[in-house]
């Protein structure tokens, strides 16, 4: 399998990127600088990593979300290239338009770090296929503006098309419907909060994120 991490200034977990997607599928994902105009031939995921890009100036993603490597993205995606955005890879992604939606500012401004519990909410998707059906899962989360906004219609047109992957178990931030994690239309796409390249190993605190590349390399 295939794959790149895209890095910003500010990037501080495409590391944590870089050994997950080693680790699960043998081979190192080459490591894309933002100011780059092309991305390599032939990959089979393309991961946005989480951090402060850019140190959230204007707002978290939004300097990112324009940076030239984004358009090449933009293009991969449309192709077909499936993308995981983690975090303030989330928050990139939804600048860029790939994904709907907005995240704002955490309710209580407050800064969560901790180990959420999630639902995955549809498990019949190239991003979590390997969950076997409706689970309860830990996942790391860390962020600050993880506050899942889209207005109603959005957000009834996300969920009668599937295209919610995860949900909060309970209100960690405010995020519209505790939506955790969404999928493009296309399904090749998925914006997600909390940190599965942080949840591979055992030695790391649990392994329930290991499902989400092995999901990858199921559909690759």
């Amino acid at each position: 399998m295939k794959s790149a991490v895209i890095v910003f200034p500010g990037s501080n977990c495409d590391r944590d990127a870089h050994d997950a997607l080693a680790l699960m599928t043998g081979s190192a994902p080459s490591m894309v600088w933002h100011r780059e105009t092309d991305l390599p031939a032939g990959l089979d995921l393309i991961m946005v990593p989480g951090g402060f890009s850019y140190g959230d100036y204007l707002r978290s993603g939004a300097i990112a979300g324009r940076s030239p490597v984004m358009r090449e993205v933009a293009k991969a995606a449309e192709g077909g290239t499936p993308v995981l955005g983690v975090c303030n890879g989330f928050q990139v992604l939804t600048e860029t338009g790939l994904l709907p939606g907005a995240l704002l500012r955490n309710a209580g401004l407050n800064f969560v770090c901790k180990i959420a519990d999630l639902d995955v909410a549809n498990s019949q998707t190239r991003f979590t296929a390997a969950y076997s059906g409706p689970a309860r899962i830990g996942i790391p989360v860390a962020h600050h503006d993880g506050n899942y906004f889209a207005d109603e219609e959005t957000l009834d047109r996300l969920e009668g098309e599937g295209q919610v992957a995860f949900r909060y178990a309970e209100d960690i931030n405010g995020s519209a419907r505790r939506i955790a994690g969404v999928m493009n239309e296309r399904g090749n796409v998925l914006g997600m909060m909390p940190h599965p390249e942080r949840a591979v190993d055992p030695v790391l605190g649990g392994a329930d994120g290991r499902a989400v590349f092995e999901s990858l390399m199921g559909a690759a």
